[in-house]
């Protein structure tokens, strides 16, 4: 039984595999490989992309899909998690997609050993499927060539975990990392950091544009959005020619992380990112239901 809990999880081969078989399933619809399979999907925390990017990619690949809403679950009536999670193993799933706001949710879920967890998202810790949906992403874009490439993640990193799971894959892949944020946005790494902008934008061949979560800090570090957008949104003026490959994992804050130009420019790539990861995930799903 194999889990997905971070791309650690996952071998340099297997990671090959995934990008071999996104790419075929990109190309042309699978057979229903997945026909007699049954996933059920746990979100603990709201989702738009992520769930519904699951979803599909399962039905495309023939599996069923249960969607449980944890609000209306028996965790509300004091249930631990592990038993709620022990009682949907009772009714035999082949997968468990679950997301959560503690980091070490998936872990422990995994730990049990009862069926396949893929972690769809935990605390600010780990985003692995995003994180291999833009290495899809970026390894398509370059022709398959990534490693040396240099990417800069921008804005509110400490409390990402698409950074978090981001940063490690990226590494692993042989790529040079630039964090730019202000300080409070920072997080402990040593990893090249910059305040500005502008002391990378010649430096640097990907930017991942991240949401400005200025809700989550005490600390008031700018007036308002707009005080923020001046200084880290990615515009025209700031991209201006260069061939920069520009990311975003969404929800996307218009003219706040990106400006509504440069969200309609052919080097953003946010679009493409959603629409990779229905193709990852079927890869995804394709190796731990059917390969391991």
């Amino acid at each position: 039984m194999q889990h997905l809990v971070d791309t650690d999880n996952f071998s340099d081969a297997q990671i090959a595999q995934l990008l071999h078989d996104a790419k075929n399933f990109k190309s042309q619809h699978p057979p229903k490989l997945l026909r007699d399979k049954l996933l059920v999907t746990l979100f603990f925390e709201a989702s738009t992309r992520t769930r519904s990017s699951f979803e599909v990619a399962a039905k495309r690949l023939g599996a069923s899909v249960v969607h449980l809403d944890p609000s209306r679950s028996s965790t509300k009536k004091g249930e631990t998690l592990e038993d709620t999670f022990a009682n949907l193993c009772a009714m035999e799933p082949d997968g468990i997609i679950v997301r959560h706001s503690d980091n070490k949710t998936p872990k422990i879920l995994a730990n049990m050993q009862m069926t396949p967890v893929i972690n769809a998202g935990a605390g600010n810790y780990a985003h692995p499927t995003q994180a291999l949906l833009d290495l899809f992403t970026m390894v398509e874009y370059f022709n398959g060539d990534i490693k040396g490439k240099t990417i800069a993640i921008v804005g509110d990193i400490v409390s990402s975990r698409v950074a978090s799971s981001g940063i490690r894959l990226m590494r692993r892949m042989g790529m040079n990392v630039l964090l730019v944020a202000p300080e409070q946005f920072m997080p402990t790494s040593d990893l090249p950091q910059y305040k500005n902008l502008e002391d990378v934008m010649d430096r640097v061949d990907v930017i991942m544009s991240l949401r400005a979560q200025l809700e989550r800090h005490e600390t008031e570090l700018f007036e308002d959005y707009d005080d923020y957008a001046r200084q880290y949104c990615i515009t025209k003026e700031r991209m201006k020619d260069r061939d920069i490959l520009l990311l975003h994992p969404g929800p996307v804050m218009r003219n706040i992380d990106i400006s509504d130009e440069m969200l309609d420019d052919p080097r953003c790539k946010v679009l493409t990112q959603v629409k990779n990861g229905v193709f990852m995930r079927m890869a995804i799903l394709k190796l731990l239901l059917l390969d391991a």
